[in-house]
């Protein structure tokens, strides 16, 4: 079964917004575990406009799942997640400015960068996943980075899924198959949904885990986090 890794992030801004300390971050990780995901995200920015580093310490203890770290690669971001030593690293090439993540790597152009980054966090026993768009040579270039997993950026098919979802979902098949001859895990993320999620999840094979929050914790707002988390598990 694919795995539902929770991203707290929106926790986390509900709680900067009146700079105090509720809803707690770390009840949120503990309860979203005691409640069935498979494991928590969390993706600190720079400005830390919702997780802060202090978070991103603060949390490790709590886990009994899989603990997942997302983020641009900075040097201090990197020197962070060693430190932490989580389950997963998967690393965006998300500027500083952007409200959220809006593309995949160009593992081409980036390839002798992100091979670096990704040898010093293997070598500390981490794995790694990089943020990817759903193409051909993005995977092959992805593969050549040493990564043990891929991440497909999923925005696209969750905008056309209404209107196609038989072509909303052809790229991201492709993608997968090749990353699976070429022997990469697969994850996804970015505007999964109860409404999108079932459908992408039967259709994409070797799916190991989906990372979902915005529209979970959207969700839990009406349904409770209990009953939301369940519900997306169902799906998958």
């Amino acid at each position: 079964m694919t795995k539902l890794s929770v991203n707290i992030n929106k926790i986390a801004t509900i709680r900067n917004a009146r700079g105090g300390v509720s809803p707690s971050v770390l009840e949120a990780a503990i309860n979203c575990q005691k409640f069935g995901a498979d494991g928590i995200t969390i993706h600190p920015r720079p400005d830390e406009r919702h997780i802060t580093k202090k978070d991103v310490y603060d949390i490790k203890p709590i886990i009994t799942t899989e603990y997942n770290i997302e983020g641009y690669p900075s040097e201090d971001f990197i020197k962070m997640v060693i430190q932490v030593n989580p389950e997963q690293v998967t690393l965006v090439p998300d500027g500083i400015d952007v409200i959220t993540s809006c593309s995949g790597w160009d593992t081409i152009k980036f390839q002798n960068y992100l091979k670096e980054i990704i040898t010093e966090f293997k070598e500390a026993g981490i794995r790694t996943s990089i943020f990817v768009d759903p193409k051909i040579e993005m995977i092959e270039g992805a593969k050549l980075c040493g990564t043990d997993r891929i991440e497909l950026y999923t925005e696209e098919y969750a905008t056309q899924y209404s209107i196609d979802k038989k072509k909303a979902i052809s790229s991201y098949i492709e993608a997968a198959n090749k990353a699976t001859e070429l022997g990469l895990g697969i994850n996804a993320g970015h505007d999964l949904s109860l409404e999108n999620l079932e459908y992408f999840a039967k259709e994409i094979p070797n799916l190991a885990e989906v990372s979902i929050g915005h529209a979970l914790i959207s969700d839990a707002l009406y349904l409770g986090l209990e009953n939301a988390i369940q519900m997306y598990k169902r799906l998958l």
